[in-house]
C-alpha cells in the first residue's frame, strides 16, 4: 500500500509540478552521467531504496556489514591520519621535506621512490640515465634508508612505502633502521605496498613473471604474522587503475578482487586467513564525482566483509574490516589554470572523508607539471586540516547515510562488482585474467570512452575544453637537477669499495637459494640488507632464478 502511494505521489508531482517546470524552463542538453559514464536519473525516493534492509545492507557505524564506517564514532574519536606522499631527489633531501610536514602538522610519512628503485636497478646500470631522484627519492641501500629517516624515530611514527616489484627489499631496509634505532618490531606501523597485481593492471612496474611475485607477497605475509604483527603487509591498490582510466565500478571491482586473490594465496600457502587478512589495508582513488566516489566507498566496506566472512571462512571482526588510505585524483590536475585544482583537491578530498577513509594524502596544485615544492604540499596538509577543523563534517558519523541517492548508488556499486567477478571467476581468478588481458582491456576502453567524451565536450573540464585563458602565467615549479644522479652514483662507488663484498655475495647466494626452493625469502633478505647488498642486486639475485616478465600485448 505505501509504494502504490509513492508511486500516486510521484505520477502527480510529475504532472503538477515537473512537467509545467519543463515546458517553462526545459534541462539542460547534456548527458546526466557521472565521471564514470553512469546514468543518473532526475530524482532518487524511497522506492529505489525498496529492497534495501537496513540491519542486512547498512547497520550502525561499526558493527557488520560496516557499510557506515568501521568505527562506532567515526571522525569523533580520531581522525584520519593525514599524510603526505614525499620523494624527490637524494635521501636527505626528501628527509628535509619530511621535517617539515612534520613540523606543519602531518600525522604521518609517506614514501615516493625514485624509477630505478621501483624496478629494482641501481644509479648506475643503463636503464637508469636520467631518471635518478627524478619522480622520487633514490634508496640504493641501507646507507640511503639510514639517511631517508636521520633523526626521525620509526617507532612514533607510521610509514607508508609506496612501492611493489623491490617491497620487500625496502622494507627489510626499514627494519633494519629501525632494528638499529632500538625499536621492537612487534610495535612498528605502516604499510608497504606491496601490491603487485595492478602493475600488471595498470601501473607495469613489474619484475618477475605473476607467481613468483605473488610469492614475495605471501613471504611477507607470513613473516609479517610472526614478527611485526602491527605492520599493514599489502595494500591493495585501486589508485593506480583509475589513474590508467578506470571507471569507479572498475576500480573497486577489479581492487577487491586483487585483495581476494592475495587471501587466496596466502591460505594456499598454509597461512590462517585470520593471521594475516587484518593486516591487508586498501588504497583508494578519490575521483571529482562527489557521490559515486562516497558511494563507492561505502560499498567497498560492506563488499569486503561480507567476501571475508562467507566466502573466506575468517572468524575475526578484524579481517572482515576494509581499512583504506585515499589519495585525490592525480588524473584530475590540469596543467592549465594550476589553481583551479586546489577546488578540485578540496572536493575530492571532502568525498573521502564523507565516504569514512582512514587515511587521506591530499594532491598539490602543481603536479599536474612537476613534483611539489614545499610551499604546495604545505597548501594541499591545510587542505585536509580545514576539512577536519572547520567544516563540521567530522561531528557526525556517515552524515549521508539514509540518502536515497547515495543508498542507492552504493548498492549499485555493490551489485555491478559482483558482476565482474563472475568473469573474472570464470576465468580461474585475477592472476588468469591478468594474463588474459581482461582487466586491462576494461580499462582501456574506458579510458577512450572518457576522453571521446571530453572531446565532444560531454564532459566539461574546466580550463581545458572549456572556461579556457590564453594569458596564464607560469607558475614556479621544483627542478631536480642531475646533481642526485652524481651523488648517488659517487656513493654507490664508495659502498662497494667499503663494505664487506664477500658478506654481500654468501648473502646473495643464501637469497638465491631461498628462491628456488620453498624458505620465506625475507630472512635472507634481511641478511642481504645487513651486508649492504643494493636494490638491483638482490632483484637481479631473483632475475637469475625467476627470470623477468613481458607483458604479451592485448589491442
Amino acid at each position: 500500500m505505501k509504494s502504490v502511494r509513492a508511486e500516486s505521489e510521484r505520477q502527480r508531482w510529475e504532472a503538477e509540478v515537473l512537467e509545467p517546470a519543463l515546458k517553462k524552463s526545459p534541462e539542460r542538453a547534456v548527458p546526466f552521467t557521472t565521471v564514470s559514464g553512469r546514468p543518473i536519473e532526475r530524482l532518487y525516493t524511497a522506492d529505489d531504496l525498496a529492497t534495501l534492509d537496513y540491519s542486512r545492507d547498512l547497520n550502525h557505524p561499526g558493527a557488520f556489514p560496516y557499510t557506515r564506517g568501521i568505527h562506532p564514532t567515526g571522525y569523533r574519536g580520531k581522525l584520519w591520519t593525514m599524510r603526505q606522499f614525499a620523494g624527490y631527489g637524494t635521501p636527505e633531501e626528501t628527509n628535509g621535506r619530511y621535517q617539515a610536514l612534520l613540523a606543519a602538522g602531518g600525522t604521518g610519512l609517506s614514501v615516493a621512490f625514485d624509477l630505478p628503485t621501483l624496478m629494482g636497478r641501481d644509479p648506475d646500470h643503463p636503464l637508469s640515465l636520467g631518471e635518478v631522484g627524478k619522480c622520487g627519492v633514490s634508496v640504493v641501500s641501507l646507507a640511503d634508508m639510514e639517511r631517508l629517516f636521520d633523526g626521525i624515530r620509526l617507532a612514533d611514527i607510521t610509514t607508508s612505502m609506496t612501492i611493489n616489484s623491490p617491497a620487500p627489499m625496502i622494507f627489510a631496509m626499514y627494519l633494519v633502521v629501525a632494528e638499529q634505532q632500538g625499536a621492537d618490531w612487534k610495535q612498528l606501523s605502516g604499510t608497504i605496498q606491496n601490491d603487485i597485481l595492478k602493475e600488471f593492471i595498470a601501473q607495469k612496474e613489474y619484475i618477475y613473471p605473476p607467481r613468483e611475485s605473488m610469492r614475495l607477497i605471501t613471504d611477507v605475509f607470513g613473516f609479517c604474522a610472526k614478527e611485526v604483527p602491527r605492520w599493514n603487509t599489502v595494500s591493495v591498490s585501486g589508485y593506480h587503475i583509475r589513474e590508467a582510466g578506470s571507471t569507479a565500478l572498475q576500480e573497486l571491482a577489479f581492487t577487491l578482487r586483487d585483495g581476494m586473490e592475495y587471501v587466496q594465496y596466502g591460505i594456499d600457502a598454509g597461512l590462517d586467513v585470520d593471521d594475516f587478512a587484518p593486516r591487508i589495508s586498501f588504497f583508494f582513488n578519490s575521483h571529482s564525482d562527489f557521490f559515486e566516489e562516497i558511494a563507492k566507498f561505502r560499498a567497498a566496506r560492506r563488499i569486503w566483509a561480507e567476501v571475508m566472512r562467507d566466502r573466506f571462512g575468517a572468524r575475526s571482526e578484524r579481517s572482515w574490516k576494509l581499512r583504506f588510505h585515499t589519495q585525490t585524483a592525480g588524473v584530475s590536475l590540469t596543467a592549465q589554470q594550476p589553481y583551479n585544482n586546489v577546488v578540485r583537491t578540496a572536493l575530492q578530498a571532502l568525498a573521502a572523508v564523507l565516504g569514512g577513509t582512514n587515511s587521506l594524502h591530499t594532491n598539490s596544485l602543481d603536479e599536474a607539471l612537476a613534483l611539489p615544492t614545499r610551499e604546495t604540499a604545505t597548501i594541499a596538509l591545510r587542505t585536509q586540516q580545514i576539512i577536519a577543523h572547520e567544516s563540521g563534517v567530522t561531528n557526525v558519523v556517515d552524515p549521508l547515510g539514509g540518502s536515497y541517492f547515495i543508498e542507492k548508488l552504493t548498492r549499485d556499486m555493490e551489485l555491478g562488482t559482483l558482476k565482474y567477478w563472475e568473469t573474472i571467476d570464470a576465468m580461474g581468478g585475477m592472476v588468469e585474467a591478468v594474463e588474459l588481458g581482461y582487466p586491462q582491456k576494461e580499462i582501456a576502453e574506458a579510458s577512450y570512452q572518457f576522453q571521446q567524451a571530453v572531446e565532444r565536450r560531454e564532459k566539461v573540464i574546466v580550463g581545458v575544453n572549456d572556461f579556457v585563458q590564453t594569458d596564464e602565467k607560469p607558475i614556479e615549479i621544483l627542478y631536480i637537477d642531475d646533481s642526485t644522479a652524481e651523488t648517488q652514483l659517487a656513493r654507490l662507488v664508495e659502498l662497494k669499495q667499503t663494505r664487506d663484498n664477500d658478506r654481500v655475495r654468501r648473502s646473495l647466494d643464501g637469497l638465491r637459494a631461498a628462491a628456488r626452493g620453498r624458505d620465506n625469502t625475507m630472512p635472507p633478505l634481511l641478511e642481504c640488507v645487513r651486508a649492504y647488498a643494493t636494490v638491483g642486486e638482490m632483484c637481479d639475485a631473483l632475475r637469475e632464478v625467476w627470470g623477468e616478465y613481458e607483458e604479451v600485448p592485448v589491442i
